[in-house]
């Protein structure tokens, strides 16, 4: 009986020091493992106490966002603008490579830059050829206006995106979220669904049209990516492009004439084919313009500028020059 017990007491104590070695040897693994950078996690079996390693799920590597990779060394523009630019992006439209940049995730107000997602959002949810009845909210309007839509009628979805976008009609903007939405804090809702949607983290509307600047703001960024999306959709694409447009209308000659009021339009900038200004005496000038000249497609964002026209031609020449793309 002693003779038994005193063996298994020395099995007891052999046990103790083999497991006391193998939670050596575990730690052992564990530090080489950490002093080489291979991430593992040790788990001893019961079975028969070996050491598994396990290895981690692989973590996806995030993908650049759009507005905020900097282009390679050799694209890259080095200009000096007016220190009243408040923020401002130069960049790839097609890549979204960024050539020069001025505090681009700065949150500011947008004023009617606001209007690029209303456009996104009315044709997510509605069609080109619906007929937009024209109500009082939309008539009694304040700032800028098609200044033409008549009570009571219907006018096509499609000649109000051009006065959404051409002429930066607040007018077209309330009738237009009426039409979708019925109300508009229902289709400022959609605004800022899809705005998440994008996970645009700047961004956040107040209004459908831009004219409430509290709590109405974006930054250069997520303006470059929103405008990128309104040139994927064709219509829009043509709208923003166009310098002027003569469209059918419901009063006595049948026909409404716009005017592109985007100063790189009005200037005849070469290749310019888009996307929108803004302003409000709390974003100051703001202005998404894009241009094409051969295969080299660039886009500027200036927010609270105090000349768009001038900086907006000074960013993209320095951009184009760059990049060796001749004039047309």
């Amino acid at each position: 009986m002693i003779a038994t017990g005193e063996r298994g007491t020395s099995s007891g104590r052999s046990r103790r020091r083999l497991t006391g070695r193998r939670w050596r040897a575990v730690a052992a693994v564990g530090i080489i493992a950490g002093a080489i950078g291979v991430p593992a996690v040790l788990a001893p079996t019961v079975s028969d106490h070996r050491v598994r390693l396990v290895a981690p799920k692989k973590i996806a590597a995030r993908k650049p966002v759009y507005g905020s990779l900097a282009a390679p060394a050799g694209e890259r523009v080095e200009l000096r603008l007016r220190r009243g630019l408040r923020s401002g992006l130069l960049f790839d439209v097609r890549t979204g490579a960024v050539l020069w940049e001025r505090d681009p995730e700065r949150v500011l107000p947008i004023a009617s830059l606001t209007k690029m997602m209303t456009a996104l959002v009315v044709m997510d949810r509605a069609e080109a050829s619906d007929g937009v009845l024209i109500t009082a909210a939309a008539v009694h309007f304040t700032g800028s206006g098609v200044g033409l839509l008549p009570l009571g009628k219907r006018v096509s979805l499609e000649t109000l995106l051009y006065g959404l976008l051409l002429v930066s009609g607040n007018d077209a903007a309330i009738a237009l979220a009426e039409h979708v939405a019925g109300n508009q804090p229902g289709f400022i809702a959609m605004m800022n669904a899809r705005a998440r949607r994008m996970n645009l983290h700047c961004t956040h509307y107040t209004s459908v049209s831009g004219i409430v600047d509290l709590g109405n703001h974006s930054c250069a960024v997520d303006l470059a990516r929103i405008a990128h999306a309104v040139l994927e959709q064709p219509l829009l694409a043509r709208i923003v492009a166009s310098r002027s447009a003569i469209l059918p209308f419901p009063i006595k000659s049948h026909k409404l004439y716009l005017y592109n009021n985007n100063p790189l339009q009005l200037l005849r900038y070469p290749g310019v084919d888009g996307v929108k200004t803004g302003f409000t005496d709390a974003s100051g000038q703001c202005l998404v313009a894009t241009a094409r000249r051969g295969r080299v497609w660039l886009g500027v964002v200036l927010l609270h500028s105090a000349n768009t026209a001038e900086e907006a031609q000074q960013l993209l020449n320095a951009g184009f020059a760059r990049l060796a793309a001749p004039a047309r």
